[in-house]
């Protein structure tokens, strides 16, 4: 069985902006590290830093080899075979990785993105080709330009992407607002999955901004998945699977429980419904895959028609609430237990990333 790590990460540096053309390099990234003069509100010295971008500050965590399982060879891509070996202790065929500086808003200035994507993308598919198949990513796009975001999708789907990396909300803008359309009908065209990562890429709201840790993350992903299933974008895009990551999957009776209250007393407020009566055939018939963690109650999520769409992945390199270096192994260990089957095993460590991701 090749296993499969449906979501990891990698720690942007200083290398990733080294394939900009001159022409685009006053838009690199700069780091900037708090001192102990900084005064009140400033991060704790040796906690954290930021990436400066234009007049924003976006956080470059500093991480710890401990807390995240991981070190920085890893982490940067500065040595691939590192990350390589350390896949083989942990019996990991495939990482999928996914950004981390990409997860926060980064800047309003379509000319940066644009910019700072593309050297991304670049970096990624520079280091991935290291890895023998092994590494494969995702793209991050320019949204604030939607032609260079598909111009971008179409380079990064020649250069070994699997997948479009897609905020739940940003720019103010659900993910059904036909504003994004004509990247959803590219990624439909390229065979390439959109891949939902908790995150917002809108402008903090000033005081009223939650603090790190206060509130739950990731419901701009559930409501994603409602408002997505809701307008039936799966039929508006026949070939487009839509991925949900890293925000858990203990939702996914919740938000079904309101689809189907929604169509049974509703129904006269809306002219049709793009799902079915039959709960088993969501996930099927609107191509969703999620990722879940290794604590959730899975044999109860199997009941809800996901065996053929539920992932897993262990957030490599970050150590925040959905982080957890061992979660592959726990969910190895719960389904030689019997909790679930073998064959349910199988699928959510390697049958349905493949078939997401297009592996």
């Amino acid at each position: 069985m090749a296993v499969i790590d449906a979501d990891t990460h990698v720690d942007e540096c200083e290398e990733t902006w080294r394939y900009m053309p001159p022409e685009d390099v006053r838009h690199r990234p700069v780091t900037v590290v708090p001192t102990e003069d900084m005064g009140d509100g400033a991060p704790a010295p040796g906690y954290t830093r930021h990436w400066l971008i234009g007049g924003n500050l976006s956080i470059r965590r500093i991480r710890d080899d401990r807390r995240t399982g991981t070190t920085i060879d890893a982490r940067e891509l500065r040595n691939v075979q590192t990350r390589l070996r350390h896949m083989d202790e942990m019996g990991v065929d495939v990482h999928v990785m996914y950004p981390t500086m990409f997860l926060t808003y980064l800047t309003s200035d379509p000319h940066a993105q644009t910019a700072i994507c593309k050297s991304y993308n670049r970096w990624m598919a520079d280091r991935s080709s290291l890895s023998e198949g092994r590494l494969r990513w995702v793209a991050v796009l320019p949204m604030l330009d939607i032609e260079a975001a598909v111009d971008e999708m179409r380079w990064a789907s020649e250069h070994g992407a699997c997948g479009v990396f897609k905020l739940a909300t940003e720019m103010g803008r659900r993910v059904t607002d036909p504003y994004f359309f004509p990247v959803y009908q590219e990624a439909n065209d390229l065979d390439l999955a959109l891949c939902m990562h908790t995150g917002s890429g809108d402008p903090p709201a000033g005081s009223s901004a939650p603090l790190l840790g206060d509130g739950v993350t990731g419901t701009n992903v559930i409501d994603a998945f409602h408002a997505i299933v809701f307008a039936g974008l799966a039929f508006r895009f026949p070939r487009l699977r839509f991925g949900f990551i890293e925000a858990g999957s203990s939702w996914i009776p919740f938000v079904v429980d309101r689809l189907y209250a929604r169509r049974e007393r509703m129904a006269w407020a809306y002219r049709s419904f793009t799902y079915t009566d039959d709960l088993s055939d969501l996930f099927h018939e609107h191509r969703l895959y999620v990722t879940c963690q290794s604590q959730e109650d899975i044999p109860y999520l199997l009941k809800f028609g996901t065996e053929d769409h539920l992932m897993i992945g262990t957030d490599y390199s970050h150590a925040d609430l959905s982080a957890e270096i061992g979660a592959i192994d726990i969910l190895r260990r719960r389904a030689d237990e019997g909790e679930f089957s073998q064959t349910a095993k199988r699928k959510i460590l390697e049958d349905n990333p493949k078939t997401f991701y297009g592996l």
